[in-house]
Protein backbone atom coordinates (compact mmCIF):
# COMPACT_ATOMS: atom_id res chain seq x y z
CA UNK A 1 0.00 0.00 0.00
CA UNK A 2 1.13 3.68 -0.33
CA UNK A 3 1.15 3.86 3.12
CA UNK A 4 4.31 1.46 3.65
CA UNK A 5 7.10 3.49 4.31
CA UNK A 6 10.18 2.61 2.40
CA UNK A 7 12.53 0.10 3.80
CA UNK A 8 16.28 1.17 4.99
CA UNK A 9 18.94 -1.36 3.60
CA UNK A 10 22.47 -0.79 3.09
CA UNK A 11 24.19 -1.88 0.22
CA UNK A 12 26.30 -5.28 1.03
CA UNK A 13 30.03 -5.86 0.10
CA UNK A 14 28.35 -8.26 -2.65
CA UNK A 15 31.87 -7.89 -4.97
CA UNK A 16 34.84 -10.62 -4.35
CA UNK A 17 37.98 -8.91 -3.44
CA UNK A 18 40.45 -10.23 -5.12
CA UNK A 19 44.50 -10.46 -6.80
CA UNK A 20 44.05 -9.54 -9.91
CA UNK A 21 46.48 -8.74 -12.73
CA UNK A 22 43.30 -6.20 -14.41
CA UNK A 23 42.28 -3.36 -12.04
CA UNK A 24 39.34 -2.52 -14.50
CA UNK A 25 37.44 -5.89 -13.39
CA UNK A 26 35.00 -6.28 -10.72
CA UNK A 27 34.16 -9.74 -9.32
CA UNK A 28 30.44 -9.89 -8.11
CA UNK A 29 28.13 -12.25 -6.48
CA UNK A 30 24.36 -12.10 -6.75
CA UNK A 31 21.82 -14.85 -6.57
CA UNK A 32 24.29 -17.48 -6.59
CA UNK A 33 26.58 -16.39 -9.08
CA UNK A 34 29.75 -14.97 -9.93
CA UNK A 35 30.02 -12.01 -12.28
CA UNK A 36 32.60 -10.35 -13.82
CA UNK A 37 32.63 -6.97 -14.82
CA UNK A 38 35.18 -5.57 -16.91
CA UNK A 39 34.97 -1.53 -16.15
CA UNK A 40 35.88 1.39 -18.42
CA UNK A 41 37.43 4.39 -17.46
CA UNK A 42 36.80 6.08 -20.83
CA UNK A 43 33.08 6.15 -20.46
CA UNK A 44 30.47 7.51 -17.52
CA UNK A 45 28.63 4.34 -18.24
CA UNK A 46 31.53 2.24 -17.89
CA UNK A 47 32.05 2.25 -14.04
CA UNK A 48 29.47 0.48 -11.91
CA UNK A 49 27.92 2.98 -10.19
CA UNK A 50 25.95 2.58 -6.76
CA UNK A 51 22.32 2.69 -8.10
CA UNK A 52 23.20 -0.84 -9.99
CA UNK A 53 24.67 -2.69 -6.41
CA UNK A 54 21.31 -1.23 -4.67
CA UNK A 55 19.00 -2.55 -7.38
CA UNK A 56 20.78 -5.48 -8.41
CA UNK A 57 21.03 -6.38 -4.28
CA UNK A 58 16.87 -5.69 -4.22
CA UNK A 59 15.99 -7.99 -6.48
CA UNK A 60 17.90 -10.66 -5.50
CA UNK A 61 16.04 -10.32 -1.92
CA UNK A 62 12.84 -9.11 -2.86
CA UNK A 63 11.91 -12.40 -5.79
CA UNK A 64 8.47 -12.98 -4.59
CA UNK A 65 7.00 -9.14 -4.85
CA UNK A 66 9.31 -8.67 -8.42
CA UNK A 67 9.19 -11.93 -10.02
CA UNK A 68 11.38 -11.56 -13.47
CA UNK A 69 11.14 -15.28 -14.53
CA UNK A 70 10.19 -15.21 -18.15
CA UNK A 71 9.18 -11.51 -17.72
CA UNK A 72 10.27 -8.71 -20.18
CA UNK A 73 12.98 -6.62 -18.78
CA UNK A 74 14.18 -3.38 -20.57
CA UNK A 75 17.31 -1.67 -18.50
CA UNK A 76 18.13 1.69 -20.36
CA UNK A 77 21.72 3.30 -19.46
CA UNK A 78 22.59 0.07 -18.75
CA UNK A 79 26.47 1.02 -18.48
CA UNK A 80 28.36 -1.95 -17.27
CA UNK A 81 25.57 -4.20 -17.57
CA UNK A 82 25.76 -5.50 -14.01
CA UNK A 83 21.41 -5.20 -13.18
CA UNK A 84 20.74 -6.73 -16.99
CA UNK A 85 23.14 -9.64 -16.47
CA UNK A 86 21.14 -9.77 -12.33
CA UNK A 87 17.73 -9.73 -14.07
CA UNK A 88 18.80 -12.84 -16.53
CA UNK A 89 20.04 -14.81 -13.68
CA UNK A 90 16.32 -14.09 -12.24
CA UNK A 91 15.29 -15.27 -15.53
CA UNK A 92 14.11 -12.55 -17.63
CA UNK A 93 14.10 -11.57 -21.07
CA UNK A 94 16.20 -8.80 -20.99
CA UNK A 95 17.16 -5.92 -23.51
CA UNK A 96 20.12 -3.80 -22.12
CA UNK A 97 20.64 -0.77 -24.09
CA UNK A 98 22.88 2.77 -24.05
CA UNK A 99 24.51 5.03 -25.78
CA UNK A 100 26.76 3.85 -28.97
CA UNK A 101 29.77 4.24 -27.72
CA UNK A 102 29.23 2.00 -24.29
CA UNK A 103 27.65 -1.13 -26.12
CA UNK A 104 30.76 -2.66 -27.15
CA UNK A 105 31.68 -2.86 -23.51
CA UNK A 106 28.10 -3.62 -22.45
CA UNK A 107 27.98 -6.47 -24.81
CA UNK A 108 31.10 -7.98 -23.93
CA UNK A 109 30.25 -7.78 -20.08
CA UNK A 110 26.62 -9.37 -20.66
CA UNK A 111 27.75 -12.46 -22.97
CA UNK A 112 30.90 -13.64 -20.57
CA UNK A 113 28.47 -13.29 -17.75
CA UNK A 114 25.07 -15.07 -19.36
CA UNK A 115 26.26 -17.30 -22.52
CA UNK A 116 26.54 -21.23 -21.74
CA UNK A 117 24.01 -20.62 -18.51
CA UNK A 118 20.37 -21.34 -18.62
CA UNK A 119 19.11 -18.38 -19.28
CA UNK A 120 16.78 -16.59 -21.69
CA UNK A 121 19.66 -14.88 -24.21
CA UNK A 122 19.82 -11.70 -23.38
CA UNK A 123 19.82 -8.51 -25.90
CA UNK A 124 22.11 -5.48 -26.70
CA UNK A 125 20.45 -2.57 -28.47
CA UNK A 126 20.92 1.50 -28.89
CA UNK A 127 19.07 3.28 -27.49
CA UNK A 128 19.52 7.25 -27.03
CA UNK A 129 16.96 8.93 -24.52
CA UNK A 130 14.21 10.23 -26.31
CA UNK A 131 14.96 9.40 -30.18
CA UNK A 132 14.06 7.72 -32.74
CA UNK A 133 12.04 5.48 -29.98
CA UNK A 134 8.76 5.00 -32.29
CA UNK A 135 11.25 3.83 -35.29
CA UNK A 136 13.40 1.23 -32.99
CA UNK A 137 10.81 0.45 -30.75
CA UNK A 138 7.71 0.29 -31.96
CA UNK A 139 5.09 0.15 -29.41
CA UNK A 140 2.67 -2.38 -31.58
CA UNK A 141 5.90 -4.96 -31.12
CA UNK A 142 7.38 -3.81 -27.82
CA UNK A 143 6.04 -4.15 -24.67
CA UNK A 144 7.96 -4.56 -21.23
CA UNK A 145 6.82 -6.02 -17.79
CA UNK A 146 9.50 -3.91 -16.23
CA UNK A 147 12.11 -0.71 -16.96
CA UNK A 148 15.14 -0.98 -14.94
CA UNK A 149 16.75 2.62 -14.83
CA UNK A 150 20.13 2.80 -12.45
CA UNK A 151 21.99 6.27 -12.05
CA UNK A 152 20.54 7.77 -14.85
CA UNK A 153 19.68 11.22 -13.47
CA UNK A 154 22.87 13.59 -12.52
CA UNK A 155 24.40 16.53 -14.37
CA UNK A 156 23.72 16.31 -17.68
CA UNK A 157 21.22 17.65 -20.30
CA UNK A 158 18.89 14.93 -21.20
CA UNK A 159 16.85 14.96 -17.98
CA UNK A 160 13.87 15.76 -20.28
CA UNK A 161 14.46 13.13 -23.08
CA UNK A 162 15.50 10.49 -19.75
CA UNK A 163 11.94 11.57 -19.06
CA UNK A 164 10.04 11.27 -21.82
CA UNK A 165 12.03 7.94 -22.39
CA UNK A 166 10.50 6.66 -19.18
CA UNK A 167 7.02 7.90 -19.79
CA UNK A 168 6.84 6.37 -23.58
CA UNK A 169 8.04 2.88 -22.08
CA UNK A 170 5.97 2.37 -19.01
CA UNK A 171 2.65 1.40 -20.48
CA UNK A 172 0.08 0.27 -18.04
CA UNK A 173 0.83 -3.41 -17.07
CA UNK A 174 4.57 -1.99 -16.89
CA UNK A 175 6.84 -1.44 -13.79
CA UNK A 176 9.53 0.95 -13.43
CA UNK A 177 12.23 0.33 -11.11
CA UNK A 178 14.86 3.28 -10.44
CA UNK A 179 17.54 3.50 -8.69
CA UNK A 180 19.87 6.61 -8.15
CA UNK A 181 22.09 8.38 -5.95
CA UNK A 182 20.70 11.82 -4.84
CA UNK A 183 23.07 14.38 -4.91
CA UNK A 184 21.92 17.57 -6.31
CA UNK A 185 18.70 19.56 -6.37
CA UNK A 186 17.99 18.88 -10.26
CA UNK A 187 17.74 14.90 -8.90
CA UNK A 188 14.83 15.62 -6.28
CA UNK A 189 13.18 18.47 -9.72
CA UNK A 190 13.50 14.98 -11.55
CA UNK A 191 11.69 13.11 -9.10
CA UNK A 192 9.07 15.44 -8.27
CA UNK A 193 8.69 15.82 -12.53
CA UNK A 194 8.35 11.58 -12.28
CA UNK A 195 5.68 11.79 -9.28
CA UNK A 196 3.95 14.45 -11.49
CA UNK A 197 3.52 11.54 -14.30
CA UNK A 198 3.42 7.99 -12.64
CA UNK A 199 1.72 6.83 -8.94
CA UNK A 200 5.43 6.96 -7.04
CA UNK A 201 6.43 4.76 -4.21
CA UNK A 202 10.02 4.93 -2.65
CA UNK A 203 10.45 1.09 -2.28
CA UNK A 204 14.40 1.58 -0.22
CA UNK A 205 16.34 3.76 1.11
CA UNK A 206 19.97 3.59 1.40
CA UNK A 207 21.09 6.35 3.26
CA UNK A 208 25.14 5.66 3.32
CA UNK A 209 25.14 5.37 -0.09
CA UNK A 210 22.70 8.44 -0.68
CA UNK A 211 20.58 6.02 -2.85
CA UNK A 212 17.22 5.66 -3.16
CA UNK A 213 14.99 2.87 -5.03
CA UNK A 214 11.60 4.06 -6.87
CA UNK A 215 8.78 1.50 -8.03
CA UNK A 216 6.64 3.69 -10.56
CA UNK A 217 3.69 2.74 -12.70
CA UNK A 218 1.19 4.03 -14.96
CA UNK A 219 -1.51 6.12 -13.30
CA UNK A 220 -4.60 4.71 -14.65
CA UNK A 221 -7.59 6.61 -15.06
Amino acid sequence: SHTDSPVTLKILQNWVPRVSHYFDKEHYTYVGHQIVIQESIEHFGAVVWPGALALSQYLESNQEQFNLKDKKVLEIGAGTGLVSIVACILGAYVTATDLPEVLENLSYNISRNTQDRNMHKPEVRKLVWGEGLNEDFPVSTYHYDFILATDVVYHHAALDPLLATMAYFCKPGTTLLWANKFRFSTDYEFLEKLCNIFNTTILAEFPESNVKLLKATVREN
